[in-house]
């Protein structure tokens, strides 16, 4: 089955809006809904805000609901000029930029210790253009992370989850599918501020975008 793996409830919601046959319970201190969607079985993990929500909710997702695909939606950061508020990008690979074993290992920012390289690839369709993500537990204006982000890493987008969720899937042999709508961008003015005032037209976008989404991974 493919099961999404969401973040916040109000990112959920572009899924729900096209869910049918809905049931809802807590599993792990986390909102599990299961019900159909484009006529397919299909379930939604909100997991919480982080990366090690993210982690657990997609382990859940693979052991309780047997997941074979896994799809992360949500909004996320635009870091260079070629990401747009509203634009809505496939993922093609993401790094945990906050991770660093350089002074244990002599590895790149952002490699992790089972790992040989900083990013970690993902399952993608032909939908909508890819970018490479930047994964950490902060969400701030740090011109430190901006420049690790960007010049140590060559990420276009940042979030707090999807990283992670990569990390699980990988050990799990699950496929991985992401899809981020850009609710702010880097040098345009307060992070906090552009993300408040463009979550609902992001939301509203992803919204109208899941049933292809959905069809479109399914059918890989």
């Amino acid at each position: 089955m493919t099961v999404f793996v969401i973040a916040m409830a109000s990112e959920a919601e572009a899924v729900l809006a096209n869910m049918q046959t809905k049931n809802s319970y807590c599993a792990c201190d986390k909102k599990v809904v299961t019900g159909t969607l484009c006529g397919r079985e299909t379930a939604v993990v909100v997991c919480g805000v982080g990366k090690v929500n993210a982690a657990c909710g997609a382990q859940y997702a693979v052991d309780a609901l047997n997941a074979d695909k896994i799809i992360n939606i949500g909004v996320a950061g635009g870091l260079n000029d070629g990401t747009a508020v509203g634009d809505i990008f496939g993922i093609s690979e993401a790094v945990q930029y906050d991770f660093d074993l350089t002074q244990l290992k002599g590895t790149q920012t952002g490699t992790l210790s089972e790992f040989d390289k900083p990013y970690l690839p993902f399952s993608t369709i032909p939908l909508y253009p890819l970018k490479r993500l930047g994964t950490g537990d902060r969400f701030n204006d740090s011109p430190a992370d901006y420049a690790l982000l960007t010049s140590g890493l060559n990420a276009d987008v940042r979030d707090m989850e999807c990283g992670a969720i990569a990390q699980a899937c990988i050990h799990a042999g699950v496929k991985l599918y992401s899809f981020k709508a850009i609710s702010d961008v880097a040098g345009s003015g307060s992070t906090t501020e552009q993300y408040r005032r463009n979550l609902e037209m992001c939301l509203k976008k992803l919204t109208r975008a899941i049933p292809g989404i959905f069809e479109g991974v399914c059918n890989a």
